[in-house]
């Protein structure tokens, strides 16, 4: 493939991505492929641009230069129309509805309720708790297996483990890796690095809104004492995350 022709093999990609804030970038010249049955995983400290990244792919914050493609085809779509065509976007935030019952929050999502109890079996015993009383896990595990139920295309997941248990932390990763296997195309933020790149196929280390660091996880696993003092320890000052 010649440099600047979109790759027809990708779900999505970002090519030379730029996006911010008003007038003011975060993140530059931003290269990722997204390809189905494959995890990629950015990483970096807090402030590095990694959330800034997935909100520009997710097409929640708009692009001040480069493109993102889906199907090999570049978009400016708004996220909810992304959503529409395949995409599922996991913020770290946990979306639970409070006030609904775990069986409604998962109702909501337009894969059905068996669908998403597919996903994780164990919420059937807490179908009739409201979201509010749901453990911080299992609102986590509600709003994963609400966007896993419908097969997205693609996956973009935010700090899914977020305040977790290890075990917890454990069994959302495995169903992020369930879907790649299952064909879907996973772009993933996850605080436990080392846990993040067991699951994924490829990791890229963010600093200062740019990559710093590519390559296949196991590969980076393999040098992440170095990558943890060099890059995961720093502060970035551009970003929330």
């Amino acid at each position: 493939m010649r440099s600047g022709e979109p790759d027809m093999t990708a779900v999505a990609d970002a090519r030379g991505m730029c996006a911010g804030y008003g007038d003011v970038a975060v993140v530059r010249d931003v290269d990722l492929v997204l390809r189905a049955g494959r995890v990629v995983t950015l990483l970096g400290p807090n402030g590095a641009g990694k959330t800034t990244t997935l909100r520009a792919i997710a097409g929640q914050v708009g692009l001040m230069g480069g493109d993102v493609r889906f199907a090999g085809r570049a978009t400016r779509m708004p996220m909810h129309r992304r959503v529409r065509s395949g995409m599922a976007y996991i913020p770290e935030n946990r979306a639970v509805f409070r006030s609904l019952s775990c069986r409604d929050n998962l109702r909501l999502g337009s894969g059905g309720l068996a669908a998403a109890l597919a996903v994780f079996p164990q919420l059937e015993t807490r179908l009739d708790v409201p979201g509010g009383l749901l453990s911080g896990g299992e609102q986590q595990m509600v709003g994963l297996a609400r966007a896993l139920s419908r097969r997205p295309r693609l996956i973009i997941a935010d700090e899914l483990s977020l305040g977790l248990a290890p075990l917890v932390v454990d069994e959302l990763l495995a169903a992020i890796r369930a879907a790649a296997d299952d064909g879907a195309a996973v772009l993933l933020v996850e605080q436990h690095v080392r846990k993040a790149l067991t699951i994924a196929d490829e990791g890229h280390v963010m600093n200062r809104g740019r990559i710093a660091l590519s390559g296949a996880a196991c590969r980076l696993a393999e040098r992440i004492d170095e990558i943890e003092g060099a890059y995961l320890s720093l502060v970035g000052a551009e970003d929330e995350g």
